[in-house]
């Protein structure tokens, strides 16, 4: 029992680099960013080192510490950002790892503090649902890892803000594809924006898509709270964790909010918007794609006529 015990760990802290290789080579984690953690037992955690590159770790550089930080093992320092990881865990007792890096789509997210918009597209949907943003806190500290305790039963993918993203699950690898996914979703968002129109499906095919869930074997607080027939696509399921102000979306603002005028912490999540009145001139998008933004078009027409009406004064 004992050897199939070492054996189990010495796969994990394999895996464990490997998966530090996919986040060093995917440019989540550049240098030394980063850390990755897997809960061995009930007072064991495995976890990496401070100030060493993901790309390049050994197993034996592995660190192990127990549920409140305390290094048992290990030749290097373990992660001062260990404690994010431990918070985590003991909220969730389901969780087994947690993979914390900066992978910069997403990131940008996180520094703009732009929350993540749904109904758009229908896996991320399915494999992660709604995303949380924690608000700012140094790094490495208690209160840094304090600041998800909010979110952390309602997602297992929250941005925080002005630093990474940090992502957890039943094991390494599950833990580490929500990175992949929230990063290739922020990209895709990032892209669309760029084409000038983002298309959004309603709240009936989103409640379709969270529906189809419990089959895949993947949990939706919504569905636990029978929220899958209210208001998916323009409420956020972190309101009363985020308190006031939460953070609100700048960029990627859903019609129904435009509509209404709205922000993406108001309304209550199991209510439909109304019909409201018609928005002030101030509110509506320009044709840039911002609220109460510069009209692009207009804008460029006017420096056109003046441009050719100076050429044509200067010819006469």
């Amino acid at each position: 029992m004992v050897g199939n015990g070492v054996m189990n760990e010495w796969k994990m802290r394999e895996l464990m680099c490997e998966i530090g290789r996919r986040i060093y080579n995917k440019g989540f984690a550049a240098a030394n960013d980063g850390n990755i953690s897997y809960r061995l037992g009930e007072d064991r955690v495995l976890c990496t080192p401070t100030r060493t590159s993901k790309g390049y770790m050994k197993p034996d550089d592995l660190c192990i510490v127990d549920m409140d930080g305390k290094q048992i093992s290990g030749k290097k320092k373990r992660s001062s950002e260990v404690l994010l990881h431990l918070t985590i865990m003991k909220t969730r007792s389901d969780v087994r790892s947690v993979v914390h890096c900066h992978p910069p789509h997403a990131t940008a997210f996180a520094v703009a503090r732009e929350p993540i918009p749904k109904c758009i597209l229908p896996e991320f949907e399915v494999f992660l649902g709604e995303v949380a943003i924690s608000p700012y806190e140094t790094p490495g500290g208690q209160a840094f890892a304090d600041t998800v305790i909010p979110f952390v039963k309602d997602t297992e993918t929250i941005l925080l803000a002005n630093h990474g993203t940090v992502t957890y699950g039943s094991d390494l690898e599950d833990a580490y594809f929500k990175t992949e996914i929230i990063d290739a979703y922020c990209r895709i968002l990032l892209l669309t924006k760029q084409l000038g129109r983002v298309n959004y499906y309603d709240d009936a095919k989103a409640a379709e898509l969270i529906k189809l869930k419990p089959n895949l074997g993947i949990p939706d607080p919504r569905l636990t709270r029978g929220l899958e027939n209210c208001d998916l696509c323009g409420n956020s399921l972190f309101r009363e964790g985020y308190g006031q102000p939460g953070p609100e979306p700048k960029v990627f603002i859903h019609p129904k909010l435009l509509q209404n005028g709205q922000a993406s912490g108001s309304g209550v999540a199991c209510e439909m918007p109304t019909k409201a009145a018609a928005p002030a001139a101030s509110a509506a998008p320009s044709s840039n794609g911002h609220a109460g933004g510069p009209d692009i078009d207009a804008l460029v027409k006017a420096i056109t006529d003046k441009v050719m009406s100076a050429l044509a004064g200067s010819g006469s």
